[in-house]
């Protein structure tokens, strides 16, 4: 009986883990965070037309720098 648990116990928590990271790489969607000077952010979701142009220049730089 004890076997019996322990190992639900462990099958309950490998499946809650799997949630959790399922649910953290859905969260971590593209987007562009603009930091002013005097503190200010602004969060832009790619789909508008700044963000778009401006990811697009990130990508190629961080390709560019990994190839490098």
């Amino acid at each position: 009986m004890k076997r019996l648990t322990a190992g639900a116990l462990v099958a309950l928590g490998t499946l809650g883990g799997a949630r959790a990271a399922l649910r953290r790489r859905r969260a971590q969607q593209l987007r562009l965070d603009v930091y002013y000077e005097d503190g200010a952010m602004l969060s832009l979701p790619p789909t508008t037309p700044e963000a778009t142009a401006a990811l697009a220049r990130a990508t190629e730089a961080l390709r560019a720098a990994e190839a490098a």
